[in-house]
């Protein structure tokens, strides 16, 4: 495995992230989750691997997906100071009750509907939540620290300045070592970073937003910003949600891709989505190795890139990203997956 500081800090990372978002309760909104035994054996492996870095967030799994973290890192004994763990906060955490499981963005979308529903103060960016959020984080975790805090949307309903203060006070608190952001526009992380700026409090580190060979719209503006403030990329659905990972015309046989409808985010796949995904496929049987692999390297080769977050659902998910690492694509072919994409509407930003 290789390594890398994330954004400007002295934090080293693995060039895999794993995305727990995988590991939780098929009861809720991912019914298509590993759920505890089989995750930790993938956890497992990803730790013997050399993999270190690990994110999930509250509202995965009703808070599932951080429970079966933290067992896994006591019960495979890994090394607290080596692992890298990253939660995310906004969302609220549905109540579990026996065999009642209730995802409350899902059943309550609106704001007014979640305080009308039992969840007023329970989601946002409010200094209340920020606060309560950690707390009921690292109970999951069954840890003392977490460390890299990310904020999974940004909160429109917040004033930004109550936000990154409340961000600050809970790395001075010693809760916290480290703070990121998630899916946003670029004009928003500016404003958030330059409060932090201004009042001299803690910044963030890095983004984790929506990039892959088929969704590049994040290179307008939000990579410039990264290289702006020194921030690192690690971006969520690197293979696509599987669609990379795949023929395109067997992308409904997996679980997943049968949930989403063969579809992407709600969109359906474009010509230049099946373009790439057939030159991915070309390239994967030229070389001998499998699309997942070449998606991966593709992701690795951008120099803006610092870790993608990989969904593990299997053992052998872990190898591939493993392999991907070392695999090195040419210049050629690159460019011969670059060149066939086309502008798209912006997904994966909530405001």
């Amino acid at each position: 495995m290789k390594y890398v500081t994330l954004g400007d800090s002295g934090l080293k990372v693995s060039r895999i992230c794993v995305g727990c978002m995988s590991f939780g309760d098929r009861r809720g909104r991912f019914s298509w989750c590993v759920e505890e035994e089989e995750a930790g054996h993938i956890l497992e492996a990803c730790y013997q691997a050399g993999i270190n870095f690990f994110d999930t967030a509250n509202g995965y799994s009703n808070g599932v997906s951080e429970l079966i973290l933290g067992r896994a890192i006591k019960k495979y004994c890994m090394r607290r100071e080596n692992i890298v763990i990253a939660t995310k906060l906004w969302a609220p955490v549905g109540y579990i009750k026996g065999d009642e499981f209730e995802d409350p963005l899902t059943k309550y979308p609106a704001p007014d509907l979640l305080d009308q529903n039992g969840y007023v103060n329970a989601y946002g960016l409010s200094r209340k939540h920020i606060f309560d959020s950690v707390d009921a984080s690292l109970k999951r975790l069954d840890l003392d620290y977490i460390d890299l805090l990310q904020i999974h949307r940004f909160d429109p309903n917040t004033p930004v300045k109550e936000t990154m203060k409340a961000l600050h006070d809970i790395v001075e608190s010693g809760k916290v070592r480290y703070i990121g952001a998630s899916s946003m526009w670029a004009h928003q992380l500016l404003e958030m970073q330059y409060t932090a700026r201004l009042h001299g409090w803690t910044e963030f580190i890095s983004m984790q937003n929506l990039h892959n060979a088929v969704y590049r719209e994040e290179e307008r503006e939000m990579v410039p910003a990264l290289a702006k403030f020194g921030m690192g990329m690690i971006p969520w659905s690197p293979l696509s949600m599987g669609y990379l990972a795949r023929p395109y015309q067997e992308y409904t046989e997996s679980e997943r891709g049968q949930k989403m409808g063969g579809k992407f985010m709600g969109k359906d796949l474009s010509d230049a989505d099946i373009k790439i995904n057939q030159k991915i496929e070309e390239i994967a049987r030229k070389r001998g190795t499998s699309m997942a692999v070449v998606a991966l390297a593709w992701s690795l080769s951008k120099p803006y890139m610092t870790a993608p977050i990989v969904g593990m659902g299997k053992i052998e998910r872990v190898e591939e990203a493993c392999r991907a690492v070392e695999f090195e694509l040419s210049g050629d072919e690159v460019q011969s997956i670059d060149v066939l994409y086309t502008p798209k509407e912006v997904v994966g930003i909530s405001v």
